[in-house]
């Protein structure tokens, strides 16, 4: 499941539900074709009779629910995003309710898309039975006319602009104030171990120092004594003072790059981890971070929780996005659920608009995925 709601976009479908979409919808698109351009014709040569009137109004019901069917099963099909149009209530009596739903652009787009469709159906239901038969058509040819078909329907049965921009914004203003939580909580995680660590250190060495110095020239093998503990004290707290720099930013990842720091984080695990990043051109540097850290807590987590016995880690470049995925062979049953690991790295990714997907049915595998811009 996504870590969260992302603005709208088009995946490619699989070849075996675009060829059953192409095909059956032939049959559907028909009959839908038919009701409405009958209905459409007797409507307006009858209208002067005012009979014509009620069978507009039913018409103009049957543009609406054949594009909603048309909405889940594309989606369900050909994997496209449509949710189901908000409709704004309308109170009266039935004309009234009638000439708010002909002014309505979203039953025009409705009517456009319905309209086109048919056409189009004849020539994917060619395409469908052929990939029966042919297995090239079936793997290469299908598959990219379902994504085609999926984008029509994206662009006239999906959200109108305003909408879609109202998600976007929607999406960014959540990615914010997730990205503030997860800087709060980066700072009292610093403060925390800044004062249970190197700070009492620090203290140590103060009292330590001070005990000394009253014991000056009156005790030499206690000051001895003192400075050594205090020399002890000191080196701890400049390692501790260390490790918590390299938790905010490791030197590995600014000198070497995303695969040299990937690969020292899988040379630390307990378990076998692979690892294959090729992420050239280099991304920015908060892309990088931001994906150390991912691969990082989720060696983590997989190490304590999971069970497995190797993992693998591949990081790419695609287009405008580096593209993360840990796959461990352990029990499964990963979710994200609020206040857990999973959500954590739900809400870094957030920082720089990137999202988490998780998939881990119960006996494994778990794929985590992170989807992170290098625009934003």
């Amino acid at each position: 499941m996504a870590a969260d709601r992302a603005p709208l976009h088009q995946p490619r479908p699989t070849a075996v539900r675009t060829i059953t979409y192409l095909i059956t919808g032939f049959v559907l698109h028909f009959a839908q074709f038919l009701l409405i351009v009958l209905g459409i014709a007797i409507g307006i040569g009858t209208v002067v009779i005012w009979v014509g009137i009620p069978i507009l109004m039913l018409t103009t019901s049957v543009i609406r629910g054949s594009a909603n069917l048309e909405r889940r099963f594309v989606a369900r099909m050909l994997a496209t995003p449509l949710p189901p149009v908000e409709r704004t209530p309308v109170e009266g009596g039935i004309l009234r309710r009638w000439r708010y739903r002909l002014v309505d652009p979203t039953t025009w787009r409705d009517l456009g898309y319905l309209a086109l469709v048919f056409p189009l159906s004849i020539v994917e239901a060619a395409v469908g039975l052929a990939s029966i038969v042919l297995l090239p058509i079936a793997i290469w040819v299908a598959p990219w006319i379902g994504w085609m078909h999926g984008s029509l329907a994206m662009a006239l049965l999906g959200p109108n602009r305003a909408k879609r921009l109202e998600v976007t914004a929607q999406h960014l203003q959540a990615s914010r104030a997730r990205g503030v939580d997860a800087a709060e909580a980066e700072r009292r995680r610093i403060e925390r171990d800044l004062h249970d660590g190197a700070q009492q250190r620090l203290v140590s060495v103060a009292m330590s120092l001070g005990r000394a110095k009253n014991k000056l020239g009156r005790d030499p093998d206690a000051v001895r004594a003192l400075i050594d503990e205090a020399h002890v004290d000191a080196k701890l707290a400049v390692s501790e003072l260390r490790d918590l720099a390299r938790g905010i930013y490791p030197a590995v990842l600014g000198d070497r790059g995303l695969d040299a720091a990937v690969s020292a984080q899988a040379a630390k695990s307990p378990i076998h981890v692979d690892v294959e990043v090729d992420v050239h051109p280099r991304p920015p540097a908060a892309v990088e971070t931001t994906a150390y850290f991912i691969v990082g807590e989720t060696l983590t987590n997989i190490a304590k929780h999971s069970g497995a016995t190797e993992a693998s880690v591949k990081a790419s470049r695609a287009e405008d996005k580096v593209v993360l995925e840990i796959t461990d062979n352990g029990h499964g049953g990963a979710h994200l659920r609020p206040g857990g690991g999973l959500a954590g790295l739900a809400d870094r990714a957030a920082t720089i608009d990137g999202v988490i997907t998780v998939v881990s049915p119960t006996g494994g595998p778990t794929v985590i995925r992170a989807d992170l811009p290098c625009q934003w």
